[in-house]
């Protein structure tokens, strides 16, 4: 063959051989077997090996990594990642783990819970309580005092008290319940007294003498009072009298006089409590007790 046909006949291979990337693609084979290349019936230039080695476009590197990159079925998998509501997606660079924040659960709200009320005592409970406390105290004590201990509005329990009074009087009995000092405590009936204070009495010898109930009198008629007034009023000193009446608790000092600055005394809660009195209005009037020329007296003495 003359150099003239051969480079005719390489010329005409040149022209009938196809790239890589232009030839149809053979159809996927399934299982171990091996992908078999088709005789496009092409012959090798005669370049050697080094011209059979065209670098493949970039459409048939895409369509081969596509190929690698999918699974059977032809169909990739999305990443599943929960985003919470309201935070933004991840970006490509943050790495494919993403940590979602837990969503924290909303304070509970402490609910003010009302006090449950008192249990509401029936009329004889309510009756046998203010029976046995009133019999225990040493003092009158208030109706507010017994409402608050009994957990019962202070109207009822006055009004219970003034039903076992009335009660109490019905009946006859030796004693009473009436108010005294501004509380209520149990007492004697006075038709009792002559029996009371001869158990009281018999054979005790702490009484008042004749000069302490004498300036005791002073005091509660004419409180508030001063030692000096008491002593004009008496005709003698009683200094002496008013600290036993004070170490006894039945008068005490209430301030003092602005004009000269001497104290002033009166009577206490526990002369009221002694006598069963509630106020000194209650005390009884001097009017008959005193003598028919007292205003004689008052002028002599003056």
């Amino acid at each position: 063959m003359s150099n003239e046909e051969s480079r005719n006949s390489l010329a005409d291979q040149a022209a009938a051989w196809v790239p890589p990337w232009q030839r149809p693609t053979p159809p996927r084979q399934t299982g171990d077997e091996s992908p078999r290349q088709e005789d496009l019936g092409t012959e090798t230039p005669p370049e050697g090996p080094e011209s059979s080695k065209i670098q493949q476009g970039p459409a048939a590197d895409d369509a081969d990594a596509a190929a690698e990159a999918e699974p059977d079925g032809g169909l990739a998998e999305e990443p599943q990642a929960e985003v919470a509501a309201g935070e933004p997606a991840p970006t490509a660079g943050e790495g494919a783990a993403v940590r979602v924040p837990k969503k924290q659960p909303a304070a509970r709200r402490r609910v003010a819970v009302a006090p449950e009320p008192p249990p509401e005592l029936d009329d004889a409970e309510l009756r046998g309580a203010l029976e046995a406390i009133l019999l225990v105290v040493d003092e009158p004590v208030a109706e507010a005092t017994l409402a608050e201990v009994l957990e019962q509005p202070p109207a009822r329990v006055g009004a219970m008290l003034d039903q076992i009074a009335a009660g109490y009087t019905a009946s006859g009995y030796g004693f009473e319940l009436r108010r005294a000092a501004g509380g209520w405590r149990l007492y004697t009936r006075p038709e009792y007294a002559g029996y009371v204070e001869r158990f009281v009495l018999e054979g005790q010898s702490v009484r008042l003498t004749q000069a302490a109930l004498e300036t005791l009198a002073v005091v509660a008629y004419k409180q508030p009072v001063t030692r000096s007034r008491i002593s004009a009023i008496r005709g003698v000193n009683c200094d002496g009298v008013i600290r036993t009446l004070v170490t006894r608790g039945l008068v005490e000092e209430c301030g003092s006089e602005p004009e000269s600055g001497a104290f002033l005394y009166r009577t206490t809660t526990l002369f009221l409590e002694k006598l069963g009195l509630n106020t000194v209005d209650e005390l009884p009037p001097l009017a008959p007790f005193l003598p028919d020329d007292v205003e004689e007296l008052s002028d002599a003495t003056r």
